[in-house]
């Protein structure tokens, strides 16, 4: 007699278990793309042509500067080029969230896509002219003496890096963009009773009792 066939149960958690993030994504690029415009708006405004403030502390200056190049002013004769990198990363990042089911990679990718569309429209609306605009930076770090300590920069490229280093941490991590883990091990299908054995003896006790006793009962 052999053993009736019992379905294996389903793995739990999988990735239609898990609720998109698409949204998450969308609320975090747009806050930190409203956040970037509107810092940009209000520099340009108070510091354009003025010295700049010196936070108490001496090592945060606020200041106005022109940026033609990518972030923190890195290869300033290629705007045309970062302003087409810049926006195919939004197009990616954009088709990427219809299957994106990790809140970490939400917020990893929505700050990066909310980075790079800030940069973008400087790109495409400041002077001096569509796709070579100069990027408005206005944060500097610097020693109470006025040394800077690191290139001038803005929100937009504060979260082009913050949500990078956050997407190679969750990649370093196995995290994968649809909630699973990478190398996670499946879980271990059930074991069959062993079937009884030959002769129409059954055992009172012990697997093969229990299956018999199962199969007895209407």
């Amino acid at each position: 007699m052999s053993a009736p066939h019992r379905p294996r149960p389903g793995r739990s958690g999988g990735t239609s278990d898990r609720p998109k993030r698409g949204w998450l994504l969308g609320v975090t690029a747009a806050t930190v793309l409203a956040l970037d415009l509107v810092s940009k708006i209000v520099v340009v405004a108070t510091l354009r042509g003025e010295p700049p403030v010196t936070l108490p502390g001496g090592y945060l200056w606020l200041t106005h500067a022109r940026n033609p190049g990518a972030a923190f002013s890195f290869a300033q004769g290629a705007t045309v080029l970062f302003s087409a990198v810049a926006a195919v990363v939004v197009v990616v990042i954009i088709r990427t969230a219809a299957k994106l089911r990790s809140t970490a990679w939400a917020l990893a990718l929505g700050m990066v896509l909310g980075g790079a569309a800030g940069n973008l429209v400087d790109r495409l609306f400041r002077s001096p002219g569509p796709l070579r605009g100069h990027v408005v930076d206005w944060i500097s770090l610097r020693t109470p003496d006025g040394r800077m300590l690191f290139p001038i920069f803005n929100l937009a490229d504060s979260g082009i890096v913050c949500g990078g280093i956050l997407a190679v941490l969750l990649a370093v991590l196995g995290r994968e963009m649809d909630g699973t883990r990478t190398g996670a091990g499946r879980e271990p299908d059930p074991v069959d009773p062993p079937p009884p054995p030959a002769g129409g003896h059954v055992p009172s006790s012990g697997p093969a009792a229990e299956l018999h006793r199962g199969e007895q009962r209407p």
